[in-house]
């Protein structure tokens, strides 16, 4: 979901334009933070299908999801819309849509059977008060993956975690060992948020996660369990390295694909860069969401949503419609995913065609219980951007205390309420 420039994801994008351009065809500016080398194959999964029926792909990547959100909303808001965008399938639609300026796409979720086959957390998320639909989830990603180098792991003499026990354990273990970090961290604030975040839902369990979030209930900020969370959160700085400040996400990954370090907590877009640096899923590298011993995990639920601007260019509303089915279509949710390295939005896809990774999400996000919805369905751009900046605080001060996260956080959810 995250990116930064690179060269490779520069020449992809160069090539990708000149390549489908010489097509004929309604013509298609995509916007999109889509960047990394993993994220670049995986969007030319979309512009292959949409280029092969006809039409002319123009390819407008923008790297890092905050400059690209800002970028779309201003040429939305100013008159001069692309033909789609990538958004976060959420609260932030909401003032596009109120506007009207985003275009309903009933007709395409209805007669592809892509409404009916997608998690109730999407069929309600890109349907709006006036009963139409106008955002498009792309892909199910699970931000509260753990990945791994198996080879690190091995060498240390550590066993594959399921556990928060077992995760400490082969911590401890790579640590003793000494030969890599033993996690590696982005310390940038969306980074740091998302890694709290999924440490509260998978140690302390969904209905904790959901009181503080959902019910914005104070007295479960409050509670051991949720300082406990905490607590865990600040331990992982101890396993991390002091060039982490900064640091973006994939370069994190690289760290353990390259055997630099043993685990990474990000979401399943990182399995994009594994797979670009060809590396096997449960072969090469390891895949995981803990559990806290009831034998359950959790998946945390979100999409990059992508929304169709009100356009009246010529061929628009044309290469809207097109685009609205091949994103749908079953083939195309598979081949963008299986790059991408989240879940096809839709269910109902076949699974032997994932790898082992995404099989194991895709048997998780069966049971409805077990689809436990991110931050951008439960609360306020705001209220995310504060969650973040706590996270980034707390993590830079080694003398920072639960009590404190605490005492900050229900100021944090205090002003959610008062939105309510």
């Amino acid at each position: 979901m995250k990116g930064s420039v690179s060269a490779v994801a520069l020449a992809t994008a160069m090539f990708m334009y000149a390549g489908y351009a010489m097509a004929d065809g309604p013509q298609a500016e995509v916007m999109h933070w889509w960047v990394s080398a993993g994220e670049s194959a995986a969007v030319k999964e979309i512009a292959k299908a949409y280029t092969a029926q006809g039409g002319v792909w123009k390819d407008n990547a923008i790297a890092g999801g905050e400059v690209a959100i800002a970028n779309i909303v201003s040429r939305i808001t100013g008159g001069n819309p692309p033909t789609a965008a990538q958004m976060p399938l959420g609260k932030q639609l909401d003032d596009l849509v109120a506007q009207g300026l985003l275009s309903p796409i009933d007709d395409a979720a209805k007669e592809t059977g892509f409404y009916d086959n997608i998690p109730e957390t999407f069929q309600k998320a890109m349907t709006f008060p006036d009963g139409h639909m106008y955002a498009l989830p792309i892909n199910d990603h699970g931000h509260n993956w753990l990945w791994y180098n198996k080879k690190v792991l091995a060498d240390a003499g550590a066993k594959e975690p399921v556990t928060w026990d077992d995760f400490f354990a082969a911590l401890d273990a790579i640590k003793a060992k000494g030969n890599a970090t033993p996690i590696a961290v982005g310390a940038q604030p969306w980074q740091l948020g998302q890694t709290f975040l999924s440490v509260l839902l998978t140690k302390e369990g969904p209905g904790l996660f959901n009181k503080v979030f959902a019910d914005l209930d104070l007295d479960a900020v409050k509670s051991p369990e949720f300082k406990d969370a905490v607590a865990t959160f600040l331990k992982l700085r101890d396993y991390s390295d002091n060039g982490a400040a900064n640091r973006e996400w994939n370069v994190a990954a690289n760290m353990v694909i390259t055997g630099k370090a043993g685990f990474q907590f990000m979401g399943d877009w990182a399995k994009g860069e594994f797979l670009a640096a060809g590396q096997k899923p449960d072969v090469d590298f390891g895949c995981q969401i803990l559990g806290n011993g009831d034998g359950k995990q959790y998946f945390n639920v979100s999409s990059d949503a992508i929304i169709f601007p009100v356009n009246k260019a010529a061929d628009q509303a044309k290469a809207q419609t097109m685009l609205e089915r091949i994103m749908m279509s079953k083939d195309v949710q598979v081949a963008f995913n299986s790059k991408k390295g989240s879940v096809p939005a839709r269910l109902d896809v076949d699974a032997s065609k994932l790898d082992a990774c995404a099989a194991k999400g895709i048997k998780i996000l069966q049971d409805p219980a077990q689809r436990i919805p991110s931050l951008d369905f439960l609360v306020s751009p705001d209220t995310i951007g504060a969650e973040r900046d706590l996270a980034a605080q707390a993590w830079a001060d080694p003398k920072y205390t639960p009590d404190q996260f605490v005492e900050s956080l229900t100021k944090i959810i205090e002003a959610e309420k008062t939105m309510r």
